[in-house]
């Protein structure tokens, strides 16, 4: 499948990316490729193999929830590099 330069032109102004005309012709060619490739996936037989939802099988582990006591606040700030009022202190993150 080939892509056109308009495309790229059009998904690159939809990122708000500037492109000069090397990189969209290089992107298009690479895209293309891409396209191609994903093309001959779609070519395979997958006849007889079921759907999946992820490459591996996975399980949970589950346990039981069991009520318990709460870590003591002194304990949990006990290593703390800064407190204040039974609180950590942390550096402001936003302006």
């Amino acid at each position: 499948m080939k892509i056109t330069k308009e495309e790229v032109v059009h998904v690159a102004d939809l990122a708000r990316l500037d492109l000069d005309e090397e990189s969209i012709d290089k992107f298009a060619g690479q895209i293309g490729n891409i396209l191609e490739y994903v093309d001959m996936l779609n070519r395979v037989d997958t006849e007889g193999v079921s759907p999946t939802s992820h490459a591996i099988f996975l399980t949970n582990v589950f346990r039981e929830d069991r009520i318990k006591e709460h870590l003591d606040r002194s304990k949990a700030l006990a290593n703390a590099p800064e407190k204040e009022d039974g609180n950590f202190v942390v550096p402001k993150v936003i302006g």
